[in-house]
């Protein structure tokens, strides 16, 4: 399948440069305009996607990740995301570290792999504080070092005044043919707070709706958005083998007719990170998804059949989440009832006895005995590599011919669990063996107790792994046990 994309790749030279500050800045100002922006951002991240969507008008914000996808998978979600029924005029992929970077030497799953996968023209962000001539043997650099990637543009960021500017320009247009797109002046405007994970999260503030707006503007008022949206249309046609596009970004509902499945799914400022595909994947599976605020709801709904809770910071919220006895007492019940749950990160943390983080101790949920101790310093970062064990809860997947032993995840944590005398072996078991990374334990992942699955880990569905599936499928084994048992008796 072919179809003609505009769309641009943000990156930059190295990490912390302030791509992801213009990246917010174009797609809300291009939004502005009354443009239709699709936002994607590569690798594991969830903070950037709150951000870019809030700035692209709620459009879900979506992740290219080679560690979980497929390079037809990547080109088949860009694709499925920006060419829908509300075709998107531009779409905007941010990079994550510098444009060369990744993992791996040969740079395979770098920001240049997406960029050359994608075939899309690269905007180039550079951090000009303490460089003027400099920038030319950057540009030329990034240039030759891979002939096939299109560096299109180049935005200066954090300039120090007209006059750096005059010379920025100057030096580029005599030593490269790279256009210079903007030049963008510091502002305390354009700082967005950050914390111990990255830029703090657009869920948890009433002030991120005013903060994207004031970076539209200043990046409006800076870089040529017309040229920028030109270079976008440039980019060649996008081919893929793969013909099966599901539009997923306009369903609403499961095809089938099945009564749908009511998946309470904690959505506030302590909990936030989804990736909008996982979620569309629920509802494609049979889920009816069911906003819950752990921290104004008193208690679950009734009529719930599973629980989602993702990760976030329940560490910043966690008075709140703590005076909220009745919530913590209602999640607690429903768990020892046997309510099919599913807790990633944050939401192991909040289902621990007690989280521990600045001195302060607080009570939570209570059902994992263990507390959650926040460190100084990560106790897991990266991604990871992890094989279930015949505790799995969790009914074998219906596409399991597409599933890989190994389950390729992410983690990135602060906090690890500490029991005492084992308890957590004792009274639970683990869905999964750590090969890569820490986990719970540095051996072992994903808690199971009765029918709660709680890992540190981060699951993401892909065709290497449909986890939204086969939860689905386990609260729908579940229910119908139910009612057998309810006939018998």
């Amino acid at each position: 399948m072919q179809a003609s994309i505009p769309r641009i790749y943000i990156s930059a030279a190295h990490k912390s440069s302030g791509k992801t500050t213009l990246s917010i800045g174009l797609c809300a100002a291009l939004y502005a305009q009354g443009l239709k922006v699709q936002p994607f951002k590569k690798g594991p991240d969830y903070i950037d996607p709150l951000w870019l969507t809030e700035a692209s008008g709620g459009r879900a914000c979506h992740n290219l990740d080679f560690n979980t996808m497929s390079d037809n998978e990547i080109s088949r979600t860009l694709l499925e995301y920006a060419d829908s029924v509300e075709t998107a005029d531009i779409s905007i992929i941010e990079g994550n570290k510098g444009l060369y970077d990744g993992v791996v030497l040969d740079g395979s799953d770098s920001n240049a792999a997406v960029a050359k996968l994608t075939q899309s023209p690269v905007i180039l962000v550079i951090d000009t504080r303490g460089v003027t001539r400099g920038v030319a043997p950057l540009l030329m650099g990034y240039q030759q070092f891979d002939p096939d990637i299109n560096i299109a543009g180049v935005i200066y960021n954090l300039s120090s005044g007209g006059r750096h500017e005059s010379k920025l320009r100057a030096v580029t247009e005599e030593y490269t043919d790279i256009p210079v797109l903007g030049v963008v002046k510091k502002s305390s405007l354009l700082e967005v707070d950050e914390r111990h994970l990255g830029l703090k999260p657009s869920n948890e503030g009433q002030g991120a709706t005013q903060k994207v707006a004031d970076i539209a503007r200043l990046v409006a008022e800076s870089v040529d958005l017309s040229r920028v949206l030109e270079i976008a249309k440039q980019a060649p046609d996008i081919t893929i083998p793969d013909t099966t596009i599901r539009h997923s970004a306009i369903v609403t509902s499961p095809a089938s007719q099945r009564s749908k499945i009511r998946l309470g799914i904690c959505e506030d400022s302590a909990f936030g990170f989804y990736y909008a595909g996982d979620k569309l994947a629920l509802v494609r599976a049979g889920a009816e998804l069911v906003k819950i605020d752990t921290i104004n709801d008193k208690s679950l709904a009734d009529d719930l059949d599973g629980l989602f809770i993702g990760g976030g910071f329940p560490e910043t919220q966690m008075q709140m989440l703590s005076d909220n006895t009745s919530m913590r007492q209602s999640i607690y019940d429903a768990i020892e009832a046997g309510l099919p749950t599913y807790a990633e990160c944050g939401g192991l943390m909040y289902l621990s006895q007690n989280i521990q983080w600045n001195g302060c101790n607080l009570p939570m949920v209570g059902i994992i005995p263990a507390d959650a101790i926040m460190h100084k310093k990560p106790q897991g970062r990266g991604y990871v590599k992890l094989e279930e064990t015949i505790d799995m809860p969790w009914v074998a997947n219906s596409k399991k011919e597409t599933e890989c032993k190994i389950i390729n995840a992410h983690e990135f944590h602060y906090s690890a669990l500490e029991d005492t005398e084992k308890a957590l072996e004792s009274k639970g078991k683990f869905a999964y063996k750590v090969h890569r990374g820490v986990g719970i334990n540095g051996e072992h992942d994903g808690w199971v107790y009765k029918n709660l699955l709680a890992n540190y880990s981060h699951m993401r569905d892909t065709d290497s792994f449909h986890w939204a599936q086969r939860f689905i499928e386990t609260i729908q084994e579940y229910i119908k046990c139910k009612k057998e048992l309810n006939i018998n008796v």
